[in-house]
């Protein structure tokens, strides 16, 4: 079966053509349009062996972005499908399920409409997701279309987990928990690794970190999340690119009143111009502050200690969550391939058994790697994210099964 795999922002479309089933999947080419609300877009697309095709094109809307995708899949320089029809299955990644989705599931209006619903939760994410689903439904009829939610892996959280201390009134009636993200590429690091390790997933102990522009961690047990750092909105937890991460929440108050901000200035504020970006001043972008901070720049120096000080602690939470872990997990743009960090994150961790291999660690850049040293009685792995397979598995399955159904 031929899965399109849609990832849908506000300014990109990120796609994936697969090949599902019969016990094993394959990408067939994958590829990125950007910025969506240009007349003049760039379409790319890329094949397993590395060929490379770009094109210029109109990306007025997502409508028109999905359409240059499909485009160039049958392009006969790309040549990776004859005609759309083959497309039998979408898969949609979806930011925000809220409470209601816990698996993936058949996209109906009746779907599309809850999933409406929660973009009070995800203003900047569940419209976008949407507004690509009801174009491809427009472009590809014929296609069984299938969501698979962000949210959905951390629904498998315990009350005590994703409860916030605030009045039990108005939590139940705005929906206010902690939901999490990032839980496609969470639970594909934990599948993984098991597969690696051939042992089943059940049995498992692992902490999993998603370090990239936004950054998450997950304590995962038996397969199943049971804490994560990101909250009701992906602003809690770790420091990210531009979004502050942990802060009192009378400190956001007090600024607020002090500077005249706005909520929607707030925001902003926390969004856009904090993290790693707000503590250097210089940029959001790692590879940058490691350069300046090598050259002596002590706000980059900050920052960086600042991001790893944090993975540290939560990394220190849920090993008590977890009474101990087999593995911890790198994956992200940084996770992947930024051996100083994990270096600073482990470093001075040889009471929980963590010691790395300097040179393994090195090698590791982008590549599927255990990181430990030898003799260490915890592992530490890199293992590159891959999304896109993970929502391709779990719609052929949701397919296969009639439908999942909600919860």
């Amino acid at each position: 079966m031929k899965i399109l795999v849609l990832n849908c922002g506000s300014s990109s479309v990120k796609f994936a053509l697969i090949e599902a089933g019969g016990g094993d999947e394959r990408i067939v080419a994958r590829g990125l349009l950007e910025p969506v609300g240009s007349i003049k877009g760039t379409a790319s697309c890329e094949l397993p062996g590395g060929d490379r095709h770009v094109r210029t094109v109109a990306l007025p809307d997502h409508n028109h972005a999905i359409r240059a995708a499909l485009e160039l899949l049958v392009e006969p320089d790309v040549g990776v499908i004859g005609d759309w029809q083959e497309i039998e299955a979408v898969g949609h990644r979806m930011v925000h399920g809220g409470d209601r989705f816990h698996e993936p599931v058949l996209m109906t209006r009746e779907v599309a409409a809850a999933i409406a619903e929660c973009a009070i939760l995800a203003p900047l994410h569940n419209p976008h997701n949407l507004s690509g689903y009801f174009a491809s439904l427009s472009l590809l009829p014929q296609a069984a279309h299938v969501a698979v939610f962000d949210t959905a892996f951390h629904q498998s959280m315990p009350p005590r987990a994703y409860t916030y201390a605030l009045p039990h009134e108005l939590c139940a009636r705005y929906r206010v928990r902690r939901y999490g993200f990032h839980g496609t590429s969470h639970r594909w690091m934990a599948e993984r690794y098991a597969e690696l390790e051939g042992r089943p997933v059940s049995e498992l102990r692992l902490i999993t970190c998603h370090l990239g522009n936004g950054c998450s961690m997950c304590a995962i047990e038996g397969g199943r999340s049971v804490d994560t750092s990101m909250g009701m909105t992906p602003l809690e937890g770790l420091v990210m690119g531009t979004r502050s991460g942990d802060v009192d929440a009378a400190a956001i108050l007090q600024l607020m009143q002090w500077e005249g901000l706005t909520p929607e200035r707030m925001d902003i504020l926390l969004n856009k111009s904090s993290g790693l970006y707000g503590i250097s001043g210089i940029s959001n972008d790692m590879r940058t502050l490691l350069e300046h901070a090598a050259r002596g720049d002590e706000r980059a120096e900050l920052a960086i200690e600042v991001f790893c000080y944090r993975i540290r602690k939560y990394l220190g939470a849920y090993w008590a969550v977890l009474n101990g872990a087999e593995a911890v997990i790198f994956t992200g743009g940084i996770g992947e391939n930024a051996p100083e960090v994990r270096a600073r994150v482990c470093r001075g961790l040889d009471a929980l058994g963590i010691r790395l291999d300097e040179e393994r660690n090195r090698a590791a850049v982008g590549r599927e790697m255990d990181l430990s040293a030898q003799g260490a009685r915890t592992r530490v792995w890199v293992i590159p994210t891959n999304e896109e397979l993970l929502i391709a598995r779990e719609a052929f399955r949701a397919l296969r099964e009639g439908g999942r159904k909600t919860a």
